[in-house]
């Protein structure tokens, strides 16, 4: 059945959904505690650190520090997008909020695309906020700019969308906790995946492939698994090499995100609504 303006549902729903969230104490505290760790860095960036015998200079320290940031930041926003989405199915059903939205002409796609939509959009705000912080310290720290940063962070977004989409659809299927913990997992198996993959690229890690057919395995689970660090790191790549991004990555997650996608609407159409 089609409806009629059903993009400007979705749109709506999103905007209550957003707003309901931001609204929430515990976000507004996330948001302030992070933006002041953050801005503790500062302190970093006046810091001296000697390396193999060698002072480092203030370009080199700001860079490590901007790098190291990039990747927590990006990591902790998945971390915040998992905990929003485990819990606004099973909070929209014992509130009643579900009940009332669909018993209006409104289709369960248009709700759930909503729903994604402004968790999506909030998660990808608090990370891109926090990585502009970085991006303006780092500017006054080393008297340049650097906007490749956050077109990083804009493209690390997509990692935020496969996690939205995961813990909602997990959600449906077990405990809010385990929902979260799974999603948990995969990040932590695809920073493990990528470690891999870096070492086999080195030239240890290609000696050692001769010899143990057992690394095969691993580059299959490399390219199968979801590659939340692998997109990162190739997003990263803008900055810290002007280009030269692995597309691989960006396939894998955007081909997980449709599945996740297809199998979320499908299980959802068949959810009871009490």
């Amino acid at each position: 059945m089609t409806i009629p303006g059903s993009h400007s549902t979705v749109l709506v729903i999103a905007k209550h959904a957003f707003v309901d969230e931001v609204r929430q104490k515990s976000m507004i505290v996330i948001f302030v505690l992070s933006a002041f760790f953050v801005l503790l860095l500062r302190g970093c960036y006046k810091g001296e650190y000697v390396v193999d015998g060698q002072s480092l200079g203030s370009a080199a320290i700001a860079w490590t520090v901007s790098k190291v940031a990039f990747h927590v930041i990006a990591a902790g926003a998945m971390f915040m997008a998992a905990l929003l989405t485990m819990r606004v199915f099973k909070r929209d059903r014992d509130e009643g909020t579900l009940s009332c939205i669909l018993s209006r002409p409104i289709h369960r796609r248009q709700y759930v695309a909503g729903k994604i939509l402004a968790l999506w959009v909030l998660s990808m705000t608090f990370m891109f906020v926090l990585h502009g912080i970085v991006f303006f310290i780092t500017a006054l720290s080393m008297k340049t700019l650097a906007p490749a940063y956050l077109v990083a962070s804009l493209i690390s977004s997509l990692n935020l969308l496969f996690v939205v989409l995961v813990v909602f659809l997990l959600s449906l299927l077990l405990p809010d906790i385990a929902a979260f913990l799974c999603a948990m997992g995969i990040g932590i198996g695809s920073l493990a995946a990528s470690g891999i993959h870096s070492f086999s690229q080195s030239q240890m890690g290609q000696v050692m492939m001769q010899h143990s057919p057992g690394i095969t395995g691993w580059k299959l689970f490399y390219y199968l698994w979801p590659g939340l660090f692998g997109t990162q790191q190739s997003a990263f790549s803008l900055v810290e090499y002007g280009g030269g991004m692995s597309p691989y990555p960006f396939v894998n997650v955007i081909s997980y995100c449709l599945i996740l996608c297809i199998l979320l609407l499908h299980r959802f159409g068949n959810e009871e609504i009490a």
